[in-house]
């Protein structure tokens, strides 16, 4: 329905549970760090849209985001809403391109309702997957399967024959990583730390091999697993681990540095020792910014919804369930607790 100043859909009468930074983490993230409101619904202008928010996302660099920035967002400030994605539902306009019903994602932050412009720096985006889970958008068919996408086949060039070794592989991007390298052909072997999570890498998710990152000798099990080297390792989690695949590089292999969550809370970062082989490997180590390949995003979308329709690419998503879950989902990854996407379902979609 539409009023006299142009507002298409409704406003809920409902309040706006929201989730805010009480205090900055020192070491791991606890309860005590946040603090959850209750607010008014807010009600769009001209040119905006409210969503209605239906899952929101955890990522370990929301942790930086409370302390830093991270390097790439204004630093939160003590009573500020909590960064970060989610996928929602359209429930009132005032902005011609976006329509009541239309799915989003994009910047929300934690809480139920979210007022956005569409603006190109809120990376605000129409869910253009049909008949697949809204929640996909925040794992395989978002930013988490864009930077799989994006890391394997751009920075690694990922390409049939070659060995992978993944890192953090039943992660959020671990665990796309995987399948998208048996797609292109790749032999495929992932680190996790538990013997389920080990499982759901080789029956699930389609990996070679799954070896125990905690072994005592990593350097003997990761040589054993690969036998004829690296030729791509996917690194989600820095130190040691690193440190350790490193040692075993073919010639002109590639490390994809793509996250480092080992270090985020153990103080001074681990001092390499086997850096000297990726020049005496001819081997190249790249690091990106997922944004940065926004022009991508079209593509790797529509090409992993279209494996997953073939049943050619398998997902985890790990989903709890209520807004006041996000704090514990948070602390769930620098636990290792997560298997696979790290999401909170907040709610469902509105019949509109």
């Amino acid at each position: 329905m539409a009023d006299r100043d142009g507002l298409r859909g409704f406003v809920p009468g409902r309040g706006n549970r929201r989730w805010r930074m009480a205090s900055r983490p020192v070491g791991g993230v606890r309860n005590e760090n946040f603090r959850l409101t209750d607010d008014p619904v807010p009600t769009p202008g001209d040119g905006e849209f409210l969503i209605r928010t239906l899952y929101l996302s955890l990522a370990p660099v929301m942790r930086q985001y409370m302390i830093d920035g991270a390097g790439i967002e204004r630093p939160l400030e003590i009573g500020d809403v909590i960064y970060g994605r989610g996928v929602g539902q359209v429930v009132a306009s005032r902005h011609p391109g976006y329509d009541v019903g239309d799915i989003v994602h994009g910047k929300i932050g934690w809480q139920e309702y979210a007022i956005s412009d569409g603006a190109p720096d809120k990376l605000m985006f129409k869910v253009r997957a049909t008949g697949l889970s809204p929640s996909t958008a925040l794992g395989v068919l978002g930013i988490t399967g864009f930077t799989a996408y994006v890391g394997l086949f751009d920075l690694a060039e990922a390409s049939a024959g070659k060995t992978v070794l993944v890192s953090g592989a039943a992660g959020g991007v671990g665990s796309v990583v995987g399948p998208l390298a048996k797609i292109a052909g790749c032999r495929v072997i992932g680190l996790a730390g538990t013997p389920e999570k080990r499982a759901m890498l080789v029956d699930r998710l389609g990996y070679d091999a799954a070896i125990d990152y905690r072994a005592d000798d990593l350097d003997s099990v990761i040589a054993a697993a690969v036998p004829e080297g690296i030729d791509i390792f996917f690194d989600n989690v820095g130190g040691p681990v690193l440190d350790a695949a490193l040692g075993r590089i073919n010639r002109f292999a590639r490390i994809v540095s793509c996250g480092r969550i080992s270090q985020y809370l153990t103080g001074p970062n681990h001092a390499l020792a086997n850096w000297w082989r990726i020049g005496a490997q001819r081997a190249r180590m790249e690091g990106f910014f997922i944004y940065d390949y926004a022009h991508r995003f079209a593509e790797a979308e529509a090409a992993m919804a279209g494996w997953i329709r073939e049943g050619r690419l398998p997902f985890a998503e790990d989903v709890l369930d209520g807004i006041e879950q996000m704090p514990a989902a948070l602390r769930r990854l620098f636990e290792g607790d997560n298997v696979g996407k790290q999401i909170v379902r907040v709610a469902d979609p509105l019949p509109l």
